[in-house]
């Protein structure tokens, strides 16, 4: 009898903690507004950002399209407001400044939200360029002199591909020399461009990339 009680309740506890952790999350994005970006040259621009929400709580906030992975993970990048207040301001409220911030990785079904690994990857130059789940970029080293072509898988640490692209370009503060990188599918392939005019195509198949080379170039081009 004791038995058959405890069952009776363990039981519909069971059932509802199961029925709560399948239950799928429901994320959403708010109004687009406008803020000032400030970045660490002498430069600041408007750009719209917007408010991401899980279950109806405030996250993280966004700018730019969103890109679908898969139909339960897809990313976005992140805008972060940070206190710019000096030490010697006494002021009874922080100064708050808006920053470009890296990617987020959301995974639709259990509302987990994380930060995509990019190495080399700079918030204010670098532009990414998602195919699946690839991702490729031109990344620029610590001290802001190189560029390399980058591309990461998600799911993984490393680059699959790291390769230099030389100097960046220290005439124009706004440009660091490397035009968004271009995915072709049939075979996969991306291809970079420097600020020499050197053109770089890449055939990415799986968790390798190789060079393609002049004579096997106009190969699928869809």
């Amino acid at each position: 009898m004791r038995v058959f009680l405890r069952l009776t309740i363990v039981v519909p506890i069971l059932m509802a903690v199961a029925l709560a952790a399948s239950k799928p999350h429901v994320i959403t994005f708010g109004k687009w507004t406008l803020a000032r970006i400030s970045a660490d040259l002498d430069r600041s621009e408007d750009l719209k950002i917007r408010p991401m929400y899980v279950d109806g709580r405030l996250k993280e906030f966004t700018f730019g399209i969103p890109h679908d992975v898969t139909e339960q993970l897809f990313v976005v990048r992140r805008m972060i407001r940070v206190n710019d207040s000096l030490p010697q301001e006494a002021a009874a409220t922080p100064r708050w400044s808006w920053q470009r911030g890296g990617w987020l990785v959301i995974d639709r079904l259990n509302g987990h939200i994380s930060q995509a690994t990019l190495p080399e990857f700079d918030p204010d130059w670098s532009s990414a360029s998602w195919y699946r789940d690839y991702v490729a970029y031109c990344g620029i080293s610590d001290d802001g002199r190189k560029l390399s072509a980058v591309v990461m898988q998600l799911g993984r640490r490393k680059p699959i591909l790291k390769k230099p692209l030389g100097e960046a370009a220290s005439d124009n503060a706004s440009d660091p020399g490397c035009s968004p990188p271009e995915w072709q599918r049939s075979p996969t392939r991306v291809s970079f461009v420097s600020n020499v005019d050197q053109r770089l195509t890449f055939a990415v198949r799986g968790h390798t990339v190789e060079v393609v080379t002049e004579d096997n170039a106009d190969e699928g081009t869809e």
